[in-house]
């Protein structure tokens, strides 16, 4: 068995006990799969209730890793993140005392309903995994990864989030409202019991490590490398769109498409791989000339036009 294929295998028997708590969301567990292998952080919009946070739990237990929440509030401070320095008058000494950043899964709960200030306080643990106190410089516990959600912005009492916070999240996702056969047997299942309560791991904190030192092993074409970066060149173009995609946005892009090509059980990438990712990947990173309420549906239709005038690689040239 190659490495690829232990990661499609470890993909599988984690969504298997993931899908014992959370009802359906398969193409949403997948591209939350493809954050965890390669370190990327989720933003997850949308109305309270769709089972976000059970969805984060169920995961931090099936890799035995830890998961803690953070309510954001306009009165959060940057120091109930990292947690902070408090003089022991016992041994006259300053004893740190770690915040909720130090975990594996961090749910950020309704992340804009805190101020610009806190929001940043986000951006050196999510980019160089560590946080920074009175001098001191202490690395994070690996794996580590931001899922937040967040508020329509229309929702009083909310904070729009910074560009460059918004450019460190790999993809933004929406989990949506069950169907009627969803919604039915989620009243079933938690009719008598709580799933998550009798969750076991099965995997490890090791396995997710290992998973993202292969990954990459996953085969790339240049004709798909072209591809991609011709997609991302037409939203720096495209005459609705005031700033388009980053460089960041395009290496978030290339690992998300590997990611998402091996835990669909293949060793290459495909024209289809890309098409999947563009719009999680890309669609919060724009920034559109006239400011629209709908600027997701906007972002989408754009990025569904550009995906239809680029030039798609042939077949043949994939593999090659």
């Amino acid at each position: 068995m190659n490495e690829l294929t232990s990661i499609y295998n470890l993909a599988q028997v984690i969504k298997r006990n993931v899908q014992k708590v959370i009802v359906g969301k398969d193409e949403t567990i997948d591209r939350i799969f493809v954050a965890l292998f390669t370190g990327g952080h989720v933003l997850l919009e949308d109305v309270p209730g769709t089972g976000k946070t059970l969805l984060v739990k169920a995961l931090a237990k099936s890799i035995n890793g830890n998961c803690k929440r953070i309510q954001f509030t306009p009165d959060l401070l940057p120091t109930d993140l990292s947690g902070m320095n408090i003089y022991n008058q016992k041994t006259s000494e300053f004893q740190f005392r770690p915040g909720p950043l130090f975990t594996n899964l961090l749910l950020a709960d309704e992340i804009n309903r805190a101020t610009p200030r806190t929001q940043s306080s986000l951006l050196e643990c999510m980019e160089e995994r560590q946080v920074s106190i009175d001098g001191d410089t202490m690395l994070l516990d690996e794996p580590f990864i931001v899922l937040a959600t967040q508020n329509p912005l229309d929702n009083y009492g909310t904070f729009p989030l910074p560009e460059a916070q918004l450019d460190r999240f790999m993809l933004k996702l929406k989990l949506g409202y069950p169907t009627f056969d969803e919604g039915l047997l989620v009243l079933s299942r938690f009719r008598e019991q709580q799933p998550l309560e009798q969750l076991e791991p099965v995997a490890s904190k090791a396995d997710i490590i290992q998973a993202r030192a292969n990954y990459t092993k996953v085969h790339i074409s240049d004709d798909m490398l072209e591809y991609m970066l011709r997609i991302v060149e037409q939203t720096r173009k495209h005459p609705d769109i005031a700033l388009g995609a980053s460089p960041r946005a395009s290496q978030a892009l290339l690992r998300a498409v590997q990611a998402y090509a091996v835990i669909r059980g293949r060793e290459f990438v495909s024209p289809d791989d890309v098409k999947e990712m563009v719009i999680p990947v890309l669609a919060h990173r724009l920034l559109f000339r006239n400011a629209s309420q709908l600027r997701d549906q906007q972002a989408e239709n754009v990025l569904g036009q550009i995906l239809n005038q680029v030039p798609v690689p042939s077949e043949p040239l994939l593999k090659g």
